[in-house]
């Protein structure tokens, strides 16, 4: 038995032996989670009981992936600024197309991203589910779940036993953003950061936590909406007067093309390389769920090595546009347990239709058929890697098979660690709905 299953055994051996005591403890970690930053706008993240745990030969695995798949991203990328035809096979505007275009400040393609993938533990295979890389969020869930975990009799139980340890995903961003800054040609000794997002979006708290975290590294931060910007000779200011020298963007490249002619000031700095600003518009190549079919594509082909094609062939869904000069609306309907509907640029699930796993037929026919040809994508469709859980708060207290998501952060092209969200006996995770999130460690020999 691997080390990672031993972990999960020693949890679900004590839950099973001291449920009540289990239970009391569920219910404090949910009061400690409803007093937490995780409760915003009404709205909790909630967990279950048993946490993940990765040995190193898993950690190894996301390592590979993130490396061979920053690899990919970098060529998908430069192909992009460097060949017109292949820009013609993405979806974006002129405008976005000028924005992305736009010369690259720092050394390296992708500052910041998640990887979200379904990884079947048992094998180790596991195919990709979509990209983040625009306002990558989330760190602050494993954080604050990780805190709560001191009333978990079970994960008090398992520390004995096991040297568990987790990731650190906010002083290592901030150092990563950093030294990503020291690569600008035009950068300061001290520069002044601004984190800015749409801020009626943005998880406030978990700003405030990274904003601490450039303070404490001795760089002044302040959290901006990104529409009150300045631009005046020269140099770009927030509402309140501070200069901005460098600028972590939250804001997802689909809101702020949303609201283009709001956020000029910003636009025209950035367009006259008077900021640093990470990530670089140039991320939405990789952010796009059309992504997939571009990655499949000849073009792309013929700029991978065969290991890298290979790469692709295995873990990259087949994705095509839901319309019919890709694929036939009978097609879907006749086979609708293998296929899922998602729009081609959005976050947090928004618009994710499940497949026929989530519909009887005859409703999936009139689902299928409103959508078809409106501009969204279709997907084969992933089959889910699940464990049995137990959720004592918000749940019946009884096991369950959860299926498992992990997403693997990455951090200039280096693996940092994990989001791992579940929802039980699903066929997807629903953000704020059916979502769970579990903090996640690792465990040595």
């Amino acid at each position: 038995m691997r080390l990672q299953e031993q972990v999960y055994e020693a949890y679900k051996n004590h839950i099973i032996s001291h449920m009540e005591e289990n239970r009391k403890g569920a219910l404090a970690v949910k009061e400690q989670l409803e007093n937490s930053p995780l409760l915003w706008n009404g709205v909790l993240e909630k967990t279950v009981h048993i946490p993940k745990v990765f040995d190193e030969e898993t950690v190894g695995v996301f390592n590979d992936i993130v490396e061979t798949s920053t690899r990919i991203f970098g060529k998908v990328i430069k192909e992009y600024r460097e060949n017109a035809k292949y820009r013609a096979l993405f979806p974006f505007s002129k405008e976005l197309e000028e924005l992305i275009l736009l010369p690259e400040q720092y050394e390296g393609s992708l500052p910041i991203a998640r990887i979200d993938i379904f990884y079947h533990e048992d094998t180790g295979d596991f195919q990709f589910c979509e990209i983040n890389t625009d306002g990558t969020a989330a760190m602050q869930r494993d954080l604050e779940m990780r805190k709560a975990l001191k009333f978990n009799p079970a994960h008090r139980y398992v520390e004995d036993l096991f040297e568990l340890q987790p990731f650190e995903l906010f002083d290592t961003w901030v150092e990563t953003f950093l030294s990503l800054y020291d690569t600008y040609k035009k950068k300061k000794d001290r520069p002044n950061v601004a984190m800015v997002d749409f801020l009626e979006n943005a998880t406030l708290k978990e700003f405030e936590e990274f904003a601490e975290r450039f303070r404490n590294a001795g760089v002044n931060c302040e959290i901006c909406d990104i529409r009150t910007l300045k631009y005046r000779d020269g140099v770009l200011y927030s509402s309140e007067g501070y200069r901005i020298d460098a600028i972590y963007r939250r804001a997802v490249t689909a809101d702020i093309m949303a609201h283009y002619d709001e956020v000029s000031d910003f636009l025209n700095a950035v367009r006259d390389d008077a900021v640093f600003f990470a990530g670089a518009f140039s991320t939405q190549v990789i952010h796009t769920k059309w992504l997939f079919y571009v990655l499949h594509h000849e073009m792309t082909k013929a700029v991978l090595t065969e290991e890298e094609r290979a790469f692709v062939e295995a873990h990259v869904p087949l994705t095509v546009e839901f319309s019919k000069d890709y694929i036939s609306l009978d097609e879907v309907c006749e086979h609708k347990d293998k296929y899922i509907i998602k729009p081609m640029d959005a976050y947090a699930s928004k618009g994710v239709y499940a497949s026929g796993r989530e519909y009887a037929p005859a409703e999936w026919e009139k689902i299928a058929g409103d959508l078809y040809g409106k501009g969204l994508i279709c997907q084969e469709y992933c089959t889910q890697y699940m464990t049995e859980n137990i959720d004592f708060a918000w749940g019946d207290g009884t096991w369950h098979p959860y299926i498992n998501m992990p997403g693997l952060y990455t951090y200039n092209g280096r693996f940092a660690g994990v989001l791992m969200r579940m929802a039980c006996e699903e066929n997807i995770i629903v953000a704020h709905e059916n979502e769970r999130t579990v903090p996640v460690f690792t465990v040595q020999r």
